[in-house]
């Protein structure tokens, strides 16, 4: 089961990973963070609406009781991990923006110990270490080459890394009670409330149905919210949330690569390196640990 949790994650991750290059277009078209973020999770429900409906309306069904959880991922997580997000790529590059997203594991190991009592192994101190390592050197600041970040971009960043951690501390709670696609839907809804009253949509009617806004729209909306959110908690309700956090990871490595590929940002030894370790960090936590105990100490 451990092994299909991680395939979910880590396909997740590489959707996720191609967030950068959607917003890059949305915002030469004029939207702002906000207003990309308010699209994005607005396709996310509606298709995935449409997905429920045929799959199981039974499945929109949920305990009014039960708000706080989607208040946590849809508010508190999907809402403020966008804004700050897309504002850290647009003051830096896709791969530092990525790279800064992923203090998450940091955040989400440290809340699990509080709030799940998550036994923290070795080898989870060590992937954790590694990610942190390689996710630092695909940022570039260690390049020497124009790679310093300003500082309103760091903020950004550490705001959408904890904005991120906390979806995996509420999902988990919510994926006790309920199948991955209903938290997910729930996720979007919630989402949207808390970004559409800071959106200007009104401003941005014009925009909407350009060609290019309508493909880009679609485009972040089903590959990099829908479908990696569904994949995601698919797998969060398998693992343990550090784990899946640091499974996740792999998202800066296919967002450095992206930014190569279509935005011509350099690629250096340093960013190799660090894809190298974050990629070390992923193979960690899929070998087996020698000896019982080790095995035991790191079952979900």
């Amino acid at each position: 089961m451990k092994k299909v949790a991680s395939v979910y994650i880590i396909l997740a991750a590489a959707l996720w990973g191609g967030t950068g290059v959607f917003v890059r277009n949305l915002s030469a078209a004029g939207l702002s963070p906000v207003q990309i973020a308010v699209v994005r999770v607005t396709v996310s429900a509606v298709v995935m609406l449409v997905y429920l409906l045929a799959k199981d309306p039974r499945l929109l069904r949920i305990d009014l009781k039960h708000w706080v959880y989607f208040f946590g991922t849809g508010m508190l997580s999907l809402s403020f991990f966008n804004v700050c997000y897309f504002t850290a790529i647009q003051y830096s590059t896709l791969a530092a923006a990525a790279a800064l997203l992923y203090t998450a594991p940091t955040f989400v190991m440290l809340l699990s110990v509080l709030v799940f009592h998550e036994p923290m192994s070795c080898r989870k101190f060590l992937a954790l270490a590694m990610t942190f390592a390689g996710t630092v050197l695909v940022t570039g600041v260690l390049a020497g080459n124009g790679g310093v970040l300003e500082g309103k971009a760091i903020l950004a960043g550490l705001g959408a890394g904890f904005g991120y951690a906390l979806y995996s501390i509420f999902g988990k709670v919510a994926l006790n009670h309920y199948h991955p696609a209903t938290v997910s839907f729930y996720t979007f809804v919630f989402g949207f409330m808390g970004l559409i009253p800071f959106a200007h949509m009104g401003s941005a009617v014009h925009l909407l149905f350009l060609p290019q806004t309508l493909i880009n729209g679609l485009g972040i909306g089903v590959l990099c919210c829908m479908l990696p959110y569904l994949f995601y908690s698919m797998g969060l309700a398998r693992v343990e949330a550090s784990r899946a956090a640091i499974l996740a990871a792999a998202e800066p490595a296919v967002a450095a690569w992206l930014g190569i590929a279509f935005f011509q940002e350099a690629l250096t030894l340093v960013k190799l390196l660090g894809m190298a370790f974050i990629l070390g960090a992923i193979g960690i936590l899929n070998t087996k640990s020698g000896g019982k105990d080790a095995s035991a100490r790191e079952a979900s």
